[in-house]
Order: C-alpha cells, then sequence, then structure tokens
C-alpha cells in the first residue's frame, strides 16, 4: 500500500492546493445528504447485523444526527467561509485587519465502531466544508457497517477529494506512517497516544476524540423520576458502548434508596424483562468486551439486571453497587451497561471522588435545582462538556462544540466548530502605502523613547 498510498495522499492535496471551492463543497455535502437518505434500509441493516442495534435506535443515533449536521452546514457553509473582519488597533492607521479560512490539505480520519456513521460521517462533514482532502479509516470491529461507508463515499466523492480505506489496526498504523496535513481521531486514549506519536514525527496538528469515566452527580434536590428517566436513556443506548454515556452515578445519601428505585422503574419501562433475550438493547461488539464487562459483576452488589447471553454478547441493563472505589469498576471506563451507584453524604464528598475516578472526564451530569450547585460545579470540576439536569443531549446540538479535555481529548467539533477545526486561521494586515506611523521608525528620538514608556 506505501507507494500507492503516498501518491493518493500528494493527489488529494494538490486537489486542496488548487482550491475546492465553496459551491462544489455545498453541492457534495448536498449530494451525501440524499445519498444517506437514500441509503437509510442499508445503513440500519448494517447496524443490525455489526451491534444488532434495533431500527428506532439506529434511527435516533446515527441517521438523524447525521442529516441535522449536513443541513445546517449546508446552510451556514457560505458565511462560514467569508473572510471575518477583525479590528485594527489605532497604532497602525488606516489599516484593516481579516482572518482568511484556509485549509490544511489532506485529512485522515480514524473513527470507531460504536457509532461507526455518526463518528466517521460528523467529523468528515466538517473536514469537506473547510475545503480538504479525506481519506477515512473506519473501524474493522464493524465491518457491514465500514463496507458501506466505503460505498457510500465512492458514491459522492472523486478519490482524488474523499475516500474510504478499510483494514485492521496494521492498516491504520501504515497510514500513520504517512505525512497528512490534519489527524481526527476518535477512540482510545491507548490508540490516541499511538496517533499522537506518530503525528509528531510529521508535527502534525492532531484532535483527539477520547473517553473515559463520566460522572453523574444527582443532588438531594433533584427531580428523580426526570434524572432516572434520563440517566437510563444516555446510560443503556447502544447497550452502553457510548463514549459520553455517563459512567456512575453519585447520588446524596437522602435519596439513594428512592432513586435506585425510579431507576429500576425506568429500565423496566424502556427495556422490559430479560433485555439481554428480547432484544431491545444493542449487543456487546465482540467477546473480549463481554467478558471484561462480566468480571465487573463480580465487583458489587447486583441491584437489579444482572442476565447475560454470553453466546449473543447480549448483557440486561444492570444496577450495581460497587463494594469500594478501589475495585475495577469503579477504576477503569466501563463502556458497557453495568451502572455503578454510589452514595455520598456532602458536595464536597462527591467532588473529591470525581477528581480521584474523572478528573478532567469527557462529560459530567448534574441533577440539581440549585443554581448555586450548579455553578459551583460548573466552576471548579474540570470536564469536556455535559448537561445539567439531563445526559448526553448536549451531542445532540450543532452549536454546542463537542470534545475533551486533558485524557479525555483534546480538540473539538460540531457545526461551525468543525469548520474552525479544519482551517487553519490565516491572519492578514493590509496597510496603505502613504498612511504611517513614523514612531516605529529608528533613529529614535528622545521624546518618542519617552511616550512609549509612558504606555
Amino acid at each position: 500500500m506505501g507507494n500507492q498510498l503516498e501518491l493518493l495522499i500528494e493527489q488529494q492535496r494538490l486537489r486542496v492546493r488548487d482550491g475546492i471551492s465553496v459551491a462544489y463543497r455545498i453541492d457534495r455535502l448536498k449530494k451525501l445528504r440524499q445519498r444517506i437518505a437514500a441509503f437509510r434500509p442499508a445503513i440500519i441493516a448494517a447496524l443490525r447485523a455489526d451491534l444488532q442495534k434495533p431500527e428506532q435506535e439506529a434511527y435516533v443515533s446515527e441517521i438523524v444526527p447525521l442529516l441535522t449536521e449536513l443541513g445546517h452546514a449546508i446552510r451556514k457553509l457560505a458565511s462560514w467561509a467569508k473572510p471575518r473582519r477583525v479590528r485594527t488597533p489605532s497604532y497602525l492607521p488606516g489599516g484593516s485587519s481579516r482572518i482568511y479560512y484556509e485549509p490544511y490539505g489532506a485529512v485522515l480520519i480514524l473513527s470507531p465502531w460504536n457509532y461507526p456513521f455518526t463518528l466517521s460521517l460528523w467529523p468528515l462533514i466538517g473536514a469537506v466544508a473547510a475545503g480538504n482532502a479525506v481519506i477515512l479509516k473506519p473501524s474493522e470491529l464493524a465491518p457491514a457497517s465500514s463496507a458501506l461507508l466505503r460505498e457510500l463515499v465512492a458514491d459522492v466523492f472523486e478519490p482524488g477529494h474523499v475516500c474510504v480505506i478499510e483494514g485492521d489496526g496494521e492498516t491504520g498504523a501504515e497510514l500513520l506512517r504517512h505525512h497528512f496535513d490534519y489527524i481526527f481521531f476518535t477512540g482510545s486514549a491507548s490508540t490516541g497516544k499511538k496517533v499522537l506519536a506518530a503525528a509528531s514525527d510529521f508535527l502534525t496538528p492532531v484532535t483527539l476524540e477520547l473517553g473515559g469515566k463520566s460522572p453523574c452527580l444527582v443532588h438531594e434536590d433533584a427531580c428523580l423520576k426526570t434524572a432516572a428517566k434520563r440517566i437510563v436513556w444516555g446510560k443503556f443506548m447502544n447497550a452502553g458502548q457510548t463514549c459520553v454515556a455517563p459512567d456512575y452515578v453519585l447520588v446524596h445519601r437522602s435519596v439513594h434508596q428512592a432513586l435506585v428505585a425510579e431507576l429500576k422503574r425506568e429500565i423496566a419501562e424502556q427495556y422490559g424483562a430479560g433485555a439481554h433475550r428480547s432484544g431491545t438493547t444493542a449487543r456487546i461488539i465482540n467477546r473480549r468486551h463481554m467478558e471484561r464487562l462480566l468480571g465487573y459483576l463480580n465487583d458489587g452488589r447486583i441491584l437489579a439486571g444482572g442476565g447475560y447471553d454470553a453466546g449473543g454478547l447480549r448483557l440486561e441493563p444492570t444496577l450495581l453497587e460497587p463494594g469500594h472505589l478501589g475495585v475495577g469498576v469503579m477504576q477503569d471506563e466501563i463502556f458497557g451497561p453495568i451502572l455503578p451507584i454510589w452514595a455520598y453524604d456532602d458536595v464536597g464528598e462527591a467532588k473529591r471522588i470525581v477528581a480521584t475516578l474523572s478528573y478532567r472526564a469527557l462529560a459530567l451530569y448534574v441533577f440539581t435545582q440549585s443554581r448555586r450547585l450548579q455553578r459551583e460545579l460548573l466552576q471548579t470540576v474540570p470536564f469536556g462538556g455535559g448537561c445539567i439536569n439531563d445526559t448526553v443531549a448536549h451531542t445532540s446540538s450543532v452549536y454546542l462544540p463537542f470534545g475533551g479535555t486533558g485524557t479525555s481529548g483534546m480538540g473539538s467539533y460540531r457545526g461551525r466548530q468543525s469548520f474552525l477545526t479544519f482551517s487553519h486561521s490565516k491572519s492578514v494586515l493590509r496597510q496603505p502605502v502613504l498612511l504611517d506611523n513614523p514612531l516605529r521608525y529608528r533613529p529614535v528620538k528622545t521624546w518618542v523613547d519617552r511616550f512609549w514608556r509612558f504606555l
């Protein structure tokens, strides 16, 4: 693949240098939107083959978010791409200042298996909108989705503009040995470190969308019914295989039992009994992940659920009371349908637990009606993004940049932020020929020196 890949990257880089007009970008995004709409049955079938994802969940988590993102980019791209005029300081008389948005060039997108369409095409939309060329490498763990992505992209773009390269981890490693102008990676922190190390060889800028343990705090004044409904929805969607899913719940001791009761009712309402047998949830991606999750069931007392079909890779939504904070289920990112619940006595204790288990988490969710507590947590707990009185829903907004901080990632995207992420902001000062500021030139007169010192 070496020489052919190098030629493809250079072909894409030259395509960008020749300039991809805003009108053409919009045209391709419109074509992509049309093809996604036409491919809906095939997308649902691929998600069923890879993840056994229920049809309604496939629409909500994969198809609708893509159509929304595309519609927003198509409407706004012409204004995003215009040079932005900014103020010019008074000591540059007659000058004008503008920021021009320049594409990076050849972009590599490495996407995961858990939301194979959304997490592949969301960044691709931003990269194309900004005028780049793209090579997309989907995860081999979702082969049906990967093959369909290749067909979909080939139906919309020329290979010299956007193409899909399928393959395993070695294919990804081979791609990283080549010089790209930007790399966008979504996946685990361990792989993210390898991506960052490879990018450093070429000083290639990167965005890393990683994961971690996203805490959910339920205070004593929370509306427990609403909290339970939204926690169950955010946690158990896609069988808990969501990077921003609530990883564990910290609940005030005074409402601990009441919240557990509400969570049990909501699981029964949303998934029914024996979800591991009924097909109301997605399956776990593979046997290795299934065995890891089953090991967590021994880390505490099961409060609800716990049923599983090892052969079918299904685990029903499970509530767990951990034995202590040092067990694996409270130390590792769970990435599955197990929700540990831990009681706290005061906010200070809860903040200390979050600082220990989830420093700079990808997301934070807080259920409280206290504006004071909301402000306190927002100002003192570092995290990527999140919700107050909800879970996961912030990721649906095209107006909110999505991204992590620290070990949960670097950089952000979505909506206009995607355009900015895949653009170099080129600052340009235009000066008149005749109007000038004489104070900057040598020789420096005494009064000029005093003037500068006075300032």
